[in-house]
């Protein structure tokens, strides 16, 4: 089913159709939606407004730590840390096998034009990985970012001013080729939110910033309506922000609180499914919601390994989880699809995936959707470790069986 899935999405659609994703950092839910920011809240009310969460699911091996660049590549990838190893921000060895939506978009479609407008250089060159082998040798055609490293244009102040105007260069870099080109998927990096937070935690300075970012969002959200009027296309606009920040002061991040972990995601479109109606959902869900809207073929290899669910478009089911009983292995997954639903179960006791290899996969059995759960012998089962995959009519999913707790960070091998 995954393959033939592929086959019938390859082509793209008649009409074109491009998406532009905004991460505004460290912005918490409170912040947001206690603030005044009338050009965001013209995207909701042309949209859908969804309280999210980074972090992966507390206590378990998908567990990531509230940090930037896990949240960027948690969104790029639509997995968690456990599978793509950023673990900080120093992105010392990314597993670039867990390919990003650009070099995704890219392998499907290698016509398609790309676009990144960042005030962090390694969002480009770290994350993305231009042109480096290990990650596709993807190349943007528009960029503008590394206004960081140009002290002479951007004076670093002690206040840290300076990056609301790189912020505000690389929006209006961003506007402009939007506008002009209409690139098919681009990225919106901004940084001052989160300076204003670590250095005055919840404060005055803190809620400005988020003004400026209403106003930034407003410029991204006019050119799309000024390219809509132009040429026949439909358009994605994805807000979010990549972590919360600590209750106490507002300060720092990086932990599984509460506020840390809550965020937050505008949609640019009123027709979400079940899922974001009923379920949590959370940043992996933003790779797999942009491939659904612009009819992205996905390989089945990439499929298997997603943790996210689309936010548009049909679904079959969410929430998987197995646990291993005195003698068998018990599936569990919160069935979205129709009672003739049926769900396919595989499985296989490798990794390889992870290196670069190929996991040949068991089909288990294939039981009613409807059911919401399966069972297995232990004794036919008996290895430690399984990925455990749940083909849905609309949608794959998978949960590992994997030692209690969350993941010990560390080197590929």
């Amino acid at each position: 089913m995954l393959e033939a899935s592929v086959r019938a999405e390859a082509r793209p659609p008649a009409r074109a159709r491009k998406v532009v994703f905004i991460i505004a950092d460290g912005i918490p839910t409170d912040v947001l939606e206690k603030a005044n920011t009338p050009n965001i809240k013209q995207v909701m009310a042309a949209g859908t407004y969804l309280p999210a969460h980074v972090g992966g699911d507390l206590g378990t091996y998908t567990q990531t730590p509230t940090i930037s660049a896990p949240g960027y590549m948690d969104l790029l990838t639509g997995t968690w840390g456990y599978k793509h190893n950023v673990w900080d921000n120093a992105v010392k060895a990314p597993n670039y096998q867990y390919q990003n939506i650009f070099r995704l978009l890219k392998a499907a479609r290698p016509d398609s034009k790309i676009g990144i407008f960042s005030t962090w250089l390694d969002n480009r060159t770290k994350l993305v990985g231009e042109g480096l082998p290990a990650a596709g040798n993807v190349t943007f055609e528009y960029k503008a970012d590394g206004y960081e490293l140009d002290t002479v244009a951007f004076p670093h102040d002690k206040g840290s001013l300076y990056t609301h105007a790189i912020d505000d260069k690389v929006v209006a870099e961003a506007a402009r080729c939007l506008q002009a080109n209409g690139p098919d998927l681009s990225w919106v990096y901004l940084e001052h939110t989160d300076d204003m937070g670590h250095r005055y935690g919840d404060s005055e300075q803190q809620r400005r910033a988020l003004g400026y970012v209403d106003e930034q969002v407003g410029r991204i959200w006019a050119a799309i309506q000024a390219r809509r009027q132009r040429y026949p296309e439909d358009w994605l606009l994805v807000l979010t922000t990549d972590h919360g920040r600590d209750a106490a002061t507002g300060r720092n991040h990086g932990g599984q609180s509460a506020r840390e972990r809550a965020t937050w995601l505008v949609l640019s479109d009123k027709a979400t499914n079940d899922y974001a109606k009923r379920l949590p959902v959370s940043m992996v869900d933003v790779l797999p919601t942009i491939a659904r809207f612009m009819h992205l073929p996905l390989p089945p290899a990439t499929q298997r390994e997603l943790d996210g669910v689309p936010l548009l478009g049909p679904v079959s089911l969410a929430q998987p989880s197995v646990a291993a009983g005195p003698d068998s292995l018990r599936l569990r997954w919160t069935a979205l699809g129709g009672k003739s639903e049926n769900v396919k179960v595989w499985a296989t006791p490798t990794n390889n995936f992870k290196t670069g290899g190929v996991d040949s996969y068991v089909l288990l059995g294939t039981v009613p959707l409807a059911r919401q759960r399966a069972a297995f012998s232990q004794a036919a089962y008996p290895a430690s470790f399984y990925k455990f995959v749940l083909e849905g009519e609309h949608n794959t999913l998978n949960t590992w069986l994997m030692p209690a707790g969350p993941p010990t960070p560390g080197p590929l091998k």
